[in-house]
């Protein structure tokens, strides 16, 4: 609740600030026939960008293409919000290779140096235009 309080507080900062566009938050989800949850996106719009928060599959779904129809109706809804463009950002090394298959690339890279823990971490900042 005040994670969202402080969003909301922000993105009205900005907005007295800065011209705007829609802004929009969404959640996609899937579910198997029995009705449990498999698989699921959250995301949210500013600038004429959509920014992919969260993606989620069931180890057990993985490799079925959900994770690419979460992502191709993440897409088509944010052409039909009016963005440009989408931003995400992983640290997972199968996940980066997951969204260069969906032709995003990479545009910055956080990653730790010798002695920092872990040492093997490393975050991509991945974009796609639409």
């Amino acid at each position: 609740m005040l994670a969202g309080t402080i969003e909301t507080e922000l993105l009205r900062s900005l907005r007295a600030a800065l011209p705007q566009s829609e802004s929009q938050t969404f959640i996609l989800s899937a579910k198997s026939e029995d009705g449990n949850l498999v698989g699921g996106l959250t995301a949210s719009t500013s600038y004429g960008w959509l920014l992919v928060k969260n993606v989620w599959v069931a180890e057990s779904q993985r490799g079925k293409g959900l994770g690419r129809a979460l992502m191709a109706k993440a897409e088509t809804k944010a052409r039909d919000l009016g963005c440009h463009g989408v931003w995400l950002d992983t640290s997972s090394p199968d996940a980066m290779r997951f969204y260069q298959r969906l032709g995003y690339e990479t545009f910055g890279q956080l990653s730790n140096a010798t002695g920092q823990a872990p040492e093997t971490h490393c975050r991509w900042f991945m974009k796609k235009a639409l």
